[in-house]
C-alpha cells in the first residue's frame, strides 16, 4: 500500500478502535502475546538476519545490544503484552462533572487519541510494546522502524497481526511501514489529514528530523544524557553501587547515566574508588583538568563531552564545589530526560529536585528507573522530555486525550 493508502486505513481502523470495549481489547492483547510466542523461531530468524547486517556495517556494541533479540527478550515483549491488558482501561474515564447555573451538565471524557505515527530505530521490542499501548487505549498506530531492524519489525508485526486475526480484532489496528525511501518517511511526516500525533524514538539526529520535517503534531522523546551528581554527604558504597549500575546494566539505553558531576570535596577520596569500581567493566572517564589531575587514567574532557550520550562504556566527570554548582551544570547540559543526586543532605536534595529541569529526578537511586514497565505503566511509548500534554514515561493515559460531554433539557443560549 502507498503511504497515503496506510493512512486512510489507520483512520478508519480508528473508528472501530474508539469504540472497542475494554474486555474485547484485553482479547485481543493476550492473542496478540501468544501469537509472539508462537512465532518464536521465525522472529528470531529475522532478527538474527538484521544483527548480522548490523555488525557488517559497524554498528556499535551499545546499539547492537538494543536491536538483539533472545528468546527471554521475546517473552519479555509477550509478557509486556499481557501486563498491558492487566491494566485499567482509561478510555471512558470522565474526569469531571458538574451542574451549571442555566442547568446544563458538563463534563470531561477520556478518549483515544485516534491515529498514532511511531517513527525509531533499531529497537525491535519497541514494536510490541507501541502496539500494545496504542491498543489497550483504543488507537490504531503506524510504526516505522529503522532499516538495522526492518526484518525483525516485519516478523513481529506479521504475528501481531496473526493474533488480532485469531481473535476476530482489526488486525489494520497495526500497520507498519516497510519501505526504507527517506521520501517515504518523509511523506509519512506530513499525513496530517490521517494521523493525529507522531512520535519519534531514537538518537538527537532522528528526532531533530521529525520534529522540524512533520506537519503532525510531534511528542517529543529525547536522548538521554543522564547526570548523577554525588554530594559532599553522600554514602561511598551507595554511590558507587547506583553509578556502577546506571552506567553498565545496559549501555545502549536511554536511562543509562552519561555523566557524572562530583563534589570537590570529596573528590581526593571518591575518585579512586570509582575509577577501580568502573574498571571492572572498562568504562573510560573522560574528566575535567583538575580531576586528572587527581587520579591517573582519566583522560581530558572536551566541551562536547559534557553534553554527549555516549550509548558506550564511557562516561564524561565535572568536580563542582555546590550543589547550586551541579544544579547550574546540569541543566545547562541536560537532555531533560532523567537526573539524580547522591546525598545525605535533605535540604540539597529538596534543593535538587525542586530546580533541575527533568522529565524524572531522582533522590539516592539510579537513573535506569525510568521506564514505563517500572513505573507502573505496563510499558511505555517512550520517555517525553517535553512539556506539553506529556512528560515522563508515556503509557496509557498519555495516548489518549479529552473531550467534553455536555447534558442539557432544551437550554438556548441568551
Amino acid at each position: 500500500m502507498t503511504i497515503t493508502e496506510i493512512g486512510k486505513t489507520a483512520k478508519e481502523t480508528a473508528g472501530i478502535m474508539g469504540i472497542l470495549g475494554s474486555a474485547k481489547k484485553e482479547e485481543g492483547l493476550k492473542a496478540a502475546a501468544a501469537a509472539l510466542l508462537e512465532g518464536e523461531v521465525e522472529i528470531l530468524t529475522a532478527n538474527q538476519e538484521d544483527v548480522i547486517k548490523a555488525a557488517a556495517s559497524g554498528m556499535s556494541a551499545g546499539l547492537i545490544d538494543r536491536l538483539e533479540l533472545t528468546p527471554a527478550r521475546i517473552e519479555a515483549m509477550a509478557d509486556g503484552l499481557l501486563s498491558v491488558a492487566a491494566l485499567e482501561d482509561p478510555v471512558g474515564e470522565v474526569l469531571s462533572m458538574k451542574v451549571r447555573p442555566n442547568g446544563l451538565t458538563i463534563g470531561q471524557k477520556r478518549v483515544p487519541l485516534g491515529v498514532v505515527g511511531i517513527i525509531y530505530e533499531a529497537r525491535p521490542n519497541v514494536t510490541a510494546d507501541a502496539f500494545g499501548l496504542c491498543f489497550k487505549s483504543g488507537n490504531a498506530v503506524i510504526l516505522k522502524g529503522g532499516r538495522d531492524a526492518l526484518e525483525s519489525n516485519k516478523a513481529i508485526v506479521k504475528w501481531l497481526r496473526t493474533g488480532l486475526r485469531n481473535a476476530g480484532l482489526p488486525e489494520n489496528a497495526i500497520q507498519l511501514i516497510t519501505d526504507i525511501d527517506r521520501e517515504v518517511t518523509k511523506e509519512f511526516m506530513r499525513l496530517r489529514e490521517y494521523v493525529d500525533v507522531l512520535i519519534p524514538r531514537g538518537g538527537a539526529g532522528l528526532i531533530r528530523t521529525v520534529v522540524d520535517n512533520s506537519t503532525i503534531p510531534v511528542i517529543e522523546t529525547g536522548t538521554g544524557n543522564c547526570h548523577i551528581f554525588v554530594d559532599e554527604t553522600a554514602d561511598f558504597n551507595m554511590a558507587l553501587d547506583i553509578i556502577y549500575n546506571a552506567k553498565t546494566q545496559r549501555i545502549g539505553v536511554c536511562n543509562a547515566c552519561e555523566s557524572l558531576v562530583i563534589h570537590r570535596a570529596i573528590a581526593p577520596g571518591f575518585l579512586p574508588l570509582l575509577k577501580e569500581r568502573l574498571s571492572q567493566k572498562s568504562v573510560e572517564i573522560r574528566a575535567d583538568e583538575e580531576a586528572c589531575a587527581m587520579t591517573e587514567g582519566f583522560i581530558s574532557a572536551t566541551e562536547e563531552d559534557w553534553g554527549c550520550e555516549y550509548l558506550d562504556y564511557i562516561l564524561s566527570l565535572k568536580l563542582v564545589g555546590s550543589v547550586e554548582e551541579a544544579i547550574t551544570h546540569i541543566n545547562r547540559y541536560s537532555t531533560r530526560h532523567s537526573e539524580s543526586i547522591i546525598t545525605s543532605d535533605y535540604n540539597n536534595a529538596q534543593k535538587f529536585l525542586n530546580e533541575i529541569d527533568a522529565a524524572a529526578v531522582y533522590v539516592n537511586a539510579s537513573t535506569r528507573f525510568t521506564d514505563g514497565h517500572e513505573f507502573g505503566f505496563g510499558a511505555e511509548i517512550g520517555i517525553s522530555t517535553q512539556k506539553l500534554h506529556a512528560r515522563g514515561p508515556m503509557g496509557l493515559k498519555e495516548l489518549t486525550t479529552t473531550k467534553y460531554i455536555i447534558y442539557g433539557n432544551g437550554q438556548i443560549r441568551p
